[in-house]
């Protein structure tokens, strides 16, 4: 139905539905002014001897306004202007009662209350007596005069469609679209108030055309905002808001209905490519700049954040020390390591100590944004740096590998590196051998290259082991060399 449909009548097709068994969803639309202006001006109408109702001939407002009136009152009159009203027939004694839709503009009807009460007035003056108050004063006491750009306090009538309809006390209902409610769009108006709560509102438009008063919540909360932050910015105090969009060149967050723009250059103390893992995020910050006229307020967490890993690189060097296991994120990975945040803090782990076998590139090992658990090497408290490995000691290869690989033995390595005065043979990830360029063949050799190739597997004897220098001394000729045979007496003998 229209909003102005009389509710008795809603409710009366409502009860025969129900009567007939129809399954019902029901959602009321009638605007609750105008259901209290029609059953005001009913029980007006049956107290007086002239009723006058305001409004335009072609508003179904106004039309239900004179049929209610009509059925309790036969001098009923409908009028669209002071010009319609005939006052001669009106007399000096008639109790009248005057109404109006709810899309008549107040000036008309201050226009034939007006007229009414110097009517009154004259007629008084004739008589010699006086009025205790004309029309136009009881007129101006009944009715709240509002005003764009006026703060007022209202009561919540219905939440519907997330619209909120609130009852300023004037002769039309006040409206709070969805998007003038909260400058947050998370929030949701129908879990946030409920009928009967008072609430305070922007007066945005007296007449949006339909006689709805347009309000906003949002400009209050804009206003108090703006307030809060600028002394915020005044007194260097920290603020909260929660970051709602990612823009270019940075971040929006709404501080107690406020957009604040934090630039890139201001998110951290360092570069981040990708702003979007901070929307919807709680994030602390100080307000850097603020000009109330322009509307534009500017955040920046780079001070804040940079006294946060101050302070937490002061407690971290307190307690870590070389020896330790310690755990940590990898926050960026380099050509020659991988830097690890052990808490505000980070340490680096070179490529060296990343693995006890040969690796070419951190990548191998690690990726961003990874937890593992390292070994504490060094801990320079005067340049603020932290060496890390990700190397057990428990687990060194070179503990047994002088048992492992034992002098004369003869064991299969894989080339991998190649020098001029030999080749490096990997006996098993973290160590390797080296063999010397005079025992890679039974001849003359100019290059390594020129008898092996990297990647190569081949038969090495070990010559020499020596684990405390890491070294192992190996021999490609005397393997390949053929096993001689005993002679055949000094085999007998032996038997």
């Amino acid at each position: 139905v229209q909003t102005t449909f009389r509710q008795a009548k809603f409710d009366k097709i409502l009860e025969i539905l129900q009567d007939r068994g129809v399954n019902m969803e029901i959602h009321n639309t009638i605007c609750s002014a105008t259901e209290k202006r029609q059953t005001e001006a009913e029980e007006l109408s049956k107290t007086v001897d002239k009723m006058i109702v305001i409004g335009g001939k072609n508003s179904s407002n106004t039309q239900k306004l004179v049929e209610i009136c009509a059925k309790n009152c036969g001098n009923t009159v409908h009028i669209e202007t002071i010009c319609d009203l005939v006052l001669n027939n009106f007399g000096k004694d008639d109790k009248i009662g005057i109404t109006a839709g709810a899309s008549t503009p107040p000036a008309i009807i201050k226009e034939v209350v007006v007229t009414m009460s110097e009517a009154l007035e004259n007629a008084v003056q004739n008589l010699g007596g006086s009025e205790e108050a004309t029309f136009e004063q009881m007129l101006e006491e009944s009715l709240v005069t509002l005003h764009t750009g006026d703060v007022v306090k209202g009561t919540v009538i219905q939440v519907v469609n997330e619209e909120v309809s609130v009852n300023l006390g004037f002769k039309s209902d006040g409206i709070i679209a969805r998007g003038e409610f909260s400058s947050d769009p998370t929030v949701v108006p129908s879990k946030t108030v409920q009928p009967g709560d008072e609430i305070e509102v922007f007066v945005v438009r007296v007449n949006d055309g339909d006689g709805n008063v347009m309000l906003s919540r949002k400009r209050i909360e804009a206003q108090k905002g703006i307030e809060e932050i600028e002394a915020a910015y005044n007194e260097k105090a920290v603020v909260t808001g929660t970051v709602t969009s990612v823009v270019k060149g940075g971040l929006i967050a709404v501080v107690n209905g406020v957009n604040v723009f934090i630039p890139s250059s201001q998110v951290s103390n360092r570069f981040i490519e990708d702003l979007s893992v901070f929307n919807g995020q709680e994030l602390e910050f100080n307000i850097i700049e603020v000009d109330r006229v322009k509307r534009r307020f500017i955040g920046g967490r780079k001070a804040l954040v940079e006294q946060e890993i101050a302070a937490k690189r002061a407690a971290l060097f307190e307690t870590i020390q070389a020896g330790s296991r310690v755990n940590g994120t990898v926050s960026r990975l380099t050509d020659f390591g991988a830097f690890v945040d052990l808490g505000g803090v980070d340490g680096l782990i070179h490529i060296s100590e990343m693995s006890w076998g040969r690796i070419s590139n951190p990548k191998e090992v690690l990726k961003e944004g990874q937890e593992v658990e390292v070994f504490v090497l060094d801990v320079d408290k005067e340049k603020g740096k932290i060496s890390l490995s990700l190397k057990d000691a428990d687990k060194n290869p070179w503990k047994l590998a002088a048992e492992k690989y034992a002098v004369g033995s003869i064991v299969e390595g894989k080339v991998v590196r190649m020098v001029p005065f030999g080749a490096f043979v990997e006996l098993e990830p973290g160590v390797d051998g080296l063999v010397h360029i005079s025992q890679i063949a039974n001849k003359h050799v100019v290059k390594p290259e020129d008898e092996l190739k990297v990647g190569e597997v081949i038969n090495v004897k070990v010559l020499e082991v020596n684990p405390e220098q890491k070294k192992i001394s190996l021999s490609k000729r005397q393997a390949d060399a053929p096993v001689e045979e005993a002679p055949a007496e000094e085999a007998a003998t032996e038997e």
